[in-house]
């Protein structure tokens, strides 16, 4: 593992030590553990806008996309925990 200087400013420091001792770890593996978070979640959001470019790609090459009134009232159906039949793909470019 290597090893790398981290500079924080004092109120920062004092802040990750507190939390730390409440968590029962060390302040290292406190800093170790959010670092590792922040990545996951920078990796996965980027994946999601790489996924979500190359969907926009797709229907513009295609021509073909789910009206976004037909979207929506699936996804409200979905948010509201009942069954909703997944909207039509249409063809709206020739």
């Amino acid at each position: 593992m290597s090893t790398t200087t981290l500079r924080l400013p004092p109120d920062l420091r004092d802040r990750i030590s507190k939390l730390a001792e409440q968590s029962g770890t060390t302040a290292h593996s406190f800093m170790l553990e959010a670092i590792a978070e922040r990545v996951a979640n920078e990796e996965l959001r980027r994946e999601f806008l790489e996924e979500g470019d190359n969907r926009i790609a797709n229907m513009l090459e295609m021509g073909v996309g789910i009206e976004w009134a037909d979207m929506r009232g699936y996804l409200r159906e979905r948010a509201a925990n009942r069954a909703a039949e997944l909207p039509k793909v249409k063809k709206w470019r020739d």
